[in-house]
Order: C-alpha cells, then structure tokens, then sequence
C-alpha cells in the first residue's frame, strides 16, 4: 500500500516525439478498494480524460496502460517521490518520459485581457427563433457614442465556447478587446449545447449553425446601441463558411463578411489535404500517407453511398479493423475505441461536412469580404482554398474582395515555425499583431465610413 500511496495523484511531463512536443498529464486515484484508476490528458492534442486501462505496481516501478491509444508508460518512483522516470511505448517507439509530480505550468498568454476594460460588456441571451431555444453570449460596447458598427463571431468545428477556447488560447477575447477598443461592438456566443446555450450540437450541421450567426444579427438589429445597416460577421476556419452561408442567406441584413482561414472547397477535400499536409510536415513515411488517403477514400466512399447509419457504421468499423493489418489482434477495449470513432463518422454533421461546397453560397454573397489566411496553415490550406473563394466571390459579380496570405502564420494566425497542432500550445501569441492590424484597417476603410 505505502507505494500505491507514492504514485498517487496527478503527474505531468513532455514527450518529445519527432518534431512533436507533447505534454503529457497522468491523473492516478484510488477507488474504494484500493486500486489505482486514472486517465491521462495529451493537451496539445486537446485529448482529455483517456482512459487507463491498466496499472500494475512492482516495488518502485510503475506500469501503465492505455487501450484507447495503444500506448504504455513504464517508470521508476524516485526515492523523493516527485519523479517518475521511464518510457512511453507506442506503435513500435520507444520515447524517453519523465513525469514531474504536480499539474503543469499554466502556459503564458500575454495577449489575453485583464479588466478594467476601457469599454461595457454585457451578458446577453440571444434567441434563435427556428430552433426555439436561446445562445449565451457577451456583447462589448465601445466607449463613445452610439450607434456603432458590429461584429458577430463565429467559431471553427466542434463545440467551442464564446471565446473560441482552444489549447489554453482565446483568441475571440482578444479579437473583441481589440475591435472593441478600436470602436467596433462585438457579439461572442457559446456554440449551441455549450456554456449556457441551449440547442443540441449533436444533431445539428453547418447549415444549422448559420441560423445561430444569423440569430446574433438580428438581436443586434434590435439594440439601439448599434448601427442595424452595419452589422458584419467574423468566422475562423469552419464558422467562416458558417457566415459565408449566413451572408448568402440574408445579403440585406449583413454588411460586411470576414473569413478567417474559411474553406472554399467540400469538407472532402479538406480533410485529404489537411491529412496529407500534417503527416508530410511530421515526417511520417509516404508509404503510410498513400494507406491514409486510401482509408479516408473508402470512409468517404462509404458515407456517401450508404445513408444508412447503422450499415455505414459497420462497413466503416470493418473498412478501420482491415486498415490496422491482417492478424491484428484487438482487445475490446480497442474495437470499443473503433466502434465510437465509425459512428462519429456518420452524425448529421460530419455528412454534411463532407460534401458541402461553399462555392454556391459564395456566389451570392454582395457585401465586402476580407479572406485571410496563414501561410502555414496546415487545417486548411491557403493554395487549396484562397484561389477558389476569391474566384467564386467573383463569379457571383463582388468585387468588393480583399485576399490575404500572412506570412509566418498557423491556422490559429500564431507566428509558428512549422504550423503544426502540437505547436499552438506551446506558442504565447494568442493572435498575431499584424493580422489583428490588418483586420482593424480593413473595417476601418471598409466599415467606419459606410452609412
């Protein structure tokens, strides 16, 4: 007992995998009978709460399993009980890990904003009529006097809150400190289902979501605080086609329209370069980039021949078994993991995801759009998509277009050095400098003047 004792509680520590610098967080606890249980947090992959599957001590030397990842760490207690010192084995590696007894350090976000605010903030509840329930969100009010221009925010995939929270940044607070400093009311919600929003994120698509942006105008409209003929929308990778479909759905209520990383071809297509880009800039082997994209071929295949669930479920489940390798042996565990990750594939969004085309909706979008994207953006690819947005803008007659590649940037518009996920965490910079500047002059020349 005196050494379960010792390896209980929450241990951290840094995997350097390849390029990847991982942080690595065990949380052990003992149940009511005395065991260790716990999960571990690999938080630059935003990844929390993995489940354990086993742990086994030997005198000072701890081992720990993860079915859900394939992985194993074993380690040795230091006589001061602080450090764990040891392996973690995966998928054929062997990396060095010591773990560090405690909760890591709380990253630096030096950009992030601290009140006092030289501006109001309020807490608001917006109501989205077709959906019958309401979005939480906070509205900025600049100091001076009214009626000022506004922005709505939308945020990228999945279920994120008002501030776009993601790997220990957030970079809508400080997207709307800054334009709300610089005379620019904003409007941030939680994403239906999250915070205090209500709405169910589980059955609900892109074209669902465009309804949420639209319900932010329109309670905006209603405030006396703010300009009703110039209200915009400001969407990050995902929520970008989100207002792009919001824009082409109501031209007359929407002013102005910025895309942040925004997608100009089908989710299809995305995912393919994304994948692609990911592996190839990790270094992982081209033999086993070709098997990737001949399994998301098969996925994609599936889904768009079999509207059936349950049927696309299982020709996927069997379409992943096949790609770990003939003779692979699978504990439940493992197949459990398979099992979640084929329905995933088929909820209403991530079909929808797959073969929606913005291009239509850019076609009618009429007021003035501002595309920017990062260089190193390797989620979505600015010569994948920049090109295509720009030209279907045009193809529907606006030319009130400004297209921009930021040099040095990641999908997050950080100042990164590869554009890799696993560095967002790791670097400060919540939102560059330049790009804040750039998206502050564009409104000011476009928007401020504009009655």
């Amino acid at each position: 007992m005196r050494h379960l004792q010792g390896f209980e509680g929450v241990w951290s520590g840094v995997l350097q995998a390849g390029a990847q610098r991982l942080r690595l967080v065990f949380r052990l606890q003992r149940d009511a009978d005395g065991q260790l249980r716990g999960a571990i947090d690999s938080l630059d992959q935003a990844a929390t709460g993995i489940p354990i599957s086993a742990i086994t001590v030997e005198g000072n030397t701890i081992r720990i399993r993860s079915d859900a990842v394939q992985g194993e760490f074993v380690g040795t207690l230091s006589e001061d009980g602080k450090q764990l010192a040891g392996t973690w084995k995966q998928g054929g590696q062997e990396l060095p890990l010591t773990l560090t007894r405690g909760e890591p350090p709380a990253p630096k976000r030096p950009q992030e904003p601290k009140p006092p605010f030289p501006y109001r903030t309020e807490e608001v509840r917006v109501p989205n009529l077709k959906g019958r329930f309401e979005l939480a969100g906070t509205l900025t009010l600049p100091d001076g006097k009214p009626p000022f221009p506004a922005i709505v925010f939308f945020t990228g995939s999945g279920a994120q809150n008002r501030d776009q929270e993601i790997f220990g940044h957030k970079p809508f607070l400080v997207l709307a400190d800054y334009l709300t400093r610089a005379g620019y009311a904003t409007l941030r919600m939680d994403d239906r289902g999250v915070g205090g929003s209500g709405g169910d994120m589980r059955t609900a698509t892109t074209l669902d979501f465009a309804d949420d942006a639209l319900a932010g105008v329109r309670y905006l409209q209603k405030r006396k605080e703010i300009d009703r003929k110039r209200i915009g929308l400001l969407g990050h990778s995902e929520g970008a086609l989100v207002c792009a479909i919001a824009a082409a759905k109501a031209p007359r209520e929407v002013a102005f329209l910025i895309m942040l990383a925004g997608t100009g071809v089908t989710g299809e297509q995305i995912l393919y370069r994304q994948v692609e880009l990911i592996n190839r800039k990790s270094g992982v082997a081209e033999p086993l980039i070709e098997r990737n994209r001949a399994l998301q071929q098969r996925v994609f295949g599936i889904l768009k021949r079999e509207r059936d669930d349950a049927k696309a479920q299982e020709a996927i489940y069997e379409a992943l078994v096949q790609s770990l390798g003939a003779g692979t042996s699978l504990s439940e565990s493992q197949k459990a993991t398979l099992r979640a990750q084929a329905a995933d594939y088929t909820t209403p969004w991530f079909r929808t995801f797959i073969t929606l085309d913005p291009a239509p909706y850019l076609r009618k979008v009429r007021c003035p759009v501002l595309a920017l994207n990062g260089e190193l953006d390797l989620q979505v690819d600015p010569e994948q998509n920049l090109p295509v947005i720009e030209r279907a803008l045009r193809e529907g007659g606006n030319k009130r277009i400004t297209i921009r590649r930021l040099p040095n940037l990641n999908h997050l518009f950080q100042k990164a050095k590869t554009g890799l996920i696993t560095e967002y965490a790791e670097i400060e910079e919540t939102f560059n400098p330049d790009a804040l500047e750039i998206i502050r002059k564009w409104l000011d020349e476009t928007v401020r003047g504009a009655k």
